[in-house]
């Protein structure tokens, strides 16, 4: 039986395909993605990355989505739904572990999408093109440098989350996720014709075919797409929960996958030429962004332009999977505490900003994200899986899956379920040998 939903649901198709797109693509896609493509054999490592992220989709993605659509709630209602069905009773408390999870990301993301607006204003201004990179990103970094712009990147999150669904999560999705692809295409076209671009190119396409025959090419490409389709158990399972019963879940969640997967060849393409076109070593991780992208804009012709189109579609990446992290944690206090979304958002809000103020004092901040990617969001994860396709069991969750379908899941689909409930233990396991993989 459903729960009551209290936020509304997604009133169309491509308003929640655009929502969950808006999730899944984040910083991940932008800083680490092409580093990692030139890293381990350029267009070999697509191959891998592909085929993870075609599983992952297909069951992972849908399972999630199908759970929550099925139950009508987030996490912890839907586990304390799927024991009950056996009999049982401590779901909610079990569930309450992904959110943690969640919960954990979204406490340091924000301050990571409060840096980006700040410099998203840097660029606006002019000040981030004006001296010393490293400088400028080393006196944010630290000692409480963002504050102001952290606490602004939660309120216009939790504005958003306050206006609901249909009016909120699902207008501004329409607007900044198609936004984003143009302005990086827009970036894209303008490296393309860059002095030297072409070594990025290289660096980002060329096979080298012998990676494939290593085994940790394999285990990064698992990791990358399975944090970059935003699988933790929660975040997703809530975009379920407002999905229509006449919508095709596995439609939307290839088409989800398919869009990602757009995204972060498209920043390959306009961010790693433009490295190698100034001769700028391609790091990955924060540095990538805040210090080697503003030492090439302040070289490109026009770079204040282009800094700001870029800055501005990275927060639009960025504060889109924060509003769906901040959503899954919000409808677990109104739906089981019985809070008014109003106050829900309130507490969810206070903790994220309140939290994340004491990690910028923090000398290394990434070891907190580390952490919950690490440990915690996949513990999460795998908990869902094993919940949706071992505790509930194959033939409820095809039942939800098939609903809204032409062509019911055949039985190759059961085969893949089991393959990606191994594959996500794996994806636990060899983050905590490897220190991460995501």
């Amino acid at each position: 039986m459903e729960h009551k939903r209290t936020a509304g649901q997604f009133a169309s198709s491509a308003g929640f395909i655009l929502a969950a797109v808006g999730s899944a693509v984040g910083m991940g896609n932008i800083w680490l993605f092409p580093y990692r493509v030139g890293q381990y054999g350029g267009g070999a490592f697509l191959v891998p990355y592909f085929i993870f992220v075609a599983l992952f989709s297909y069951v992972g993605l849908s399972g999630e989505f199908a759970l929550g659509r099925l139950t009508g709630t987030g996490t912890a209602g839907s586990f304390d739904y799927v024991l009950r069905q056996r009999g049982k009773k401590g779901g909610a408390i079990i569930g309450i572990l992904p959110l943690l999870g969640v919960l954990g990301i979204a406490i340091g993301y924000s301050v990571v999408v409060g840096w980006v607006l700040k410099y998203a204003a840097g660029a606006i201004t002019g000040s981030i093109l004006s001296g010393d990179a490293q400088a400028y990103f080393s006196a944010m970094a630290v000692d409480f440098g963002s504050v102001p712009w952290h606490l602004l990147a939660v309120l216009l999150t939790a504005g958003v989350l306050l206006l609901g669904v249909k009016d909120g999560i699902e207008k501004i999705s329409k607007f900044m996720m198609p936004a984003f692809f143009i302005l990086f295409i827009i970036i894209a076209i303008r490296v393309a014709f860059l002095p030297g671009s072409g070594e990025g190119y290289r660096y980002l396409l060329t096979p080298d075919w012998s990676y494939l025959l290593n085994f940790e090419t394999w285990v990064m490409a698992m990791g990358q797409a399975f944090f970059s389709l935003s699988i933790n158990g929660a975040g997703m399972l809530i975009y379920g929960s407002y999905m229509k019963k006449s919508e095709d879940i596995v439609h939307h969640s290839v088409m989800t996958a398919l869009l990602d997967t757009a995204a972060a060849l498209l920043a390959g393409f306009a961010i790693i030429p433009a490295v190698f076109a100034f001769g700028i070593a391609p790091n990955s991780g924060p540095p990538l962004m805040f210090v080697t992208l503003p030492q090439v804009f302040q070289n490109m012709p026009m770079g204040q332009l282009f800094a700001i189109l870029f800055f501005v579609s990275v927060f639009f990446a960025g504060i889109t999977s924060l509003i769906n992290m901040m959503e899954a944690c919000g409808e677990a206090l109104s739906s089981r505490l019985k809070l008014s979304r109003r106050l829900s958002v309130a507490v969810v809000a206070a903790v994220v900003f309140g939290v994340a103020v004491f990690l910028e004092a923090l000398p290394n901040m990434g070891a907190w994200l580390d952490t919950v990617t690490i440990y915690i969001a996949p513990f999460g994860a795998l908990l869902c899986a094993v919940f949706i396709y071992f505790i509930l069991g194959m033939p409820a969750i095809k039942k939800e899956l098939n609903q809204g379908r032409k062509k019911p899941l055949g039985r190759s689909f059961d085969i893949l379920a089991h393959i990606y409930v191994a594959v996500a233990a794996a994806v636990l396991v060899l983050g905590i040998v490897y220190g991460g993989i995501g």
